[in-house]
């Protein structure tokens, strides 16, 4: 069984940082390419972030360019998410993912970026 679990999710104000990590199990995590994705209040996913199974590839959306960082660790099966200079607008639940549009994912983490 596919197992996605993410943590690290809290409150933090503008400006501040965030580590998620995700850990997998139930399939070879080192043989796929992994996904954040997030969902904002009434809308819906979002991709953010990919990952190459190498990690010799890494993409990101536009708007978290420069300070989102998604990194793997291929020994432990982990997936993290690296979030500097938050702002309210990504206020949002937080999921590791299998595919862009996280039809394969875990239960998410919610990050509220609030003063």
């Amino acid at each position: 069984e596919v197992q996605l679990v993410e943590s690290g999710g809290r409150m933090v104000p503008p400006g501040g940082s965030l580590r998620l990590s995700c850990v997998a199990s139930g399939f070879p995590f080192s043989a796929y390419t992994m996904y954040w994705v997030r969902q904002p209040p009434g809308k819906g996913f979002e991709w953010l972030a990919d990952i190459n199974k190498a990690d010799t590839i890494r993409d990101y959306a536009e708007h978290v360019k420069g300070r989102f960082t998604i990194s793997r660790d291929n020994a432990n099966n982990v997936l993290y998410l690296q979030m500097d200079d938050l702002k309210p607008e990504d206020t949002a639940t937080y999921y590791c993912a299998r595919d862009p549009n996280g039809a394969v994912r875990g239960r998410g983490t919610q990050v509220t970026v609030s003063a």
